[in-house]
């Protein structure tokens, strides 16, 4: 699904096509805090990860086989991919165990930390995408329409909170060195299925052993619709979207495609109402006109 990147891709901007996948990607990824809802009363969130990375891994092998995607060529790979493996990983960890001690509103706004972090150290590993004063201003707006979604987060009172919303500033740091990793290293240069086997590979062993840490167990046979739900998970989030999303790094703005992520909560939001019946509150329209703005400044041209 890659292609060998050149470097006008570091600031190429998403053309109408790109951005349509994009949304799509968000879409999926809504749906996927659902899909991890309905499945967590049977399969605990730690053991979801590390199965569906055990089983990804041997969907996405599976593809490269019949591809014939080399995955065992010296390309100079191994490192970075060790490393945006670990990333991805510790990303997960921290997001499921800090849900245990903060509210996953107050998770949202933590994690869409991310795209921020990305700017500001593409500036340092990207120097090429930078943002100007209006993507910024784009930026700021998107998060604003996160704000009015979910609610400003008041001040920790529990310490235990503060540990969780620490946790998820965490895994906004992680997620945003993923991306800046691919992007700025060799996984540049190689399918975007290998890069997603370096992360597969590296954390389900740590996906798994958090579990077992964490005293995680699955007591019973799990319910048609948490096996669905895991399904959807592995097959089409983990397997499909997360590959096409680094296909998209190589190839265009990694600032750009990281601020289009603030459409996932909002999507999430929706998919709750719609599976779960999850109410709406009135500001939810005025939160995605927030986030559409933004995303047209963000990704408008230079």
């Amino acid at each position: 699904m890659s292609t060998p990147s050149s470097s006008h891709h570091v600031t190429r901007r998403l053309d109408p096509l790109a951005a349509a996948i994009v949304v799509v990607l968000c879409l999926s990824w809504g749906f996927n805090q659902v899909a991890a809802k309905l499945a967590m009363h049977d399969i605990p969130p730690l053991t979801q990860a590390a199965i569906r990375s055990v089983i990804a891994t041997l969907i996405v092998a599976l593809w490269c086989r019949l591809r014939g995607i080399p995955l065992l060529a010296r390309d100079g790979t191994l490192l970075p991919g060790l490393a945006a493996g670990f990333l991805f990983g510790a990303e997960f960890i921290l997001i499921f165990q800090g849900l245990n001690y903060t509210t996953a509103m107050r998770a949202t706004l933590f994690i869409y930390l991310a795209p921020f972090i990305v700017v500001l150290g593409a500036r340092i590993f990207l120097p090429a995408d930078r943002f100007r004063a209006a993507q910024w201003l784009g930026l700021v707006l998107s998060f604003a329409g996160m704000v009015v979604a979910f609610g400003m987060p008041t001040p920790a009172l529990d310490p235990r909170q503060a540990i969780g919303d620490l946790m998820m500033v965490g895994a906004a740091l992680f997620w945003a060195a993923t991306t800046l990793t691919i992007k700025a290293s060799s996984l540049n240069r190689v399918p975007a299925e290998k890069v997603m086997l370096y992360q597969l590979v590296v954390s389900a062993p740590m996906l798994a052993a958090a579990a077992l840490v964490a005293g995680e167990r699955i007591t019973a046979m799990p319910s048609a619709l948490a096996l669905g739900a895991l399904a959807y998970q592995t097959v089409w989030v983990v397997s499909v979207t997360f590959v096409v999303w680094f296909a998209l790094i190589a190839r265009y703005s990694a600032n750009r495609l990281s601020a289009f992520t603030f459409l996932t909560p909002l999507f999430g939001v929706a998919a709750g109402h719609l599976v779960l019946g999850e109410p709406l509150t009135p500001a939810f329209a005025a939160a995605v006109a927030l986030v559409a703005t933004g995303l047209v400044l963000v990704n408008r041209a230079r």
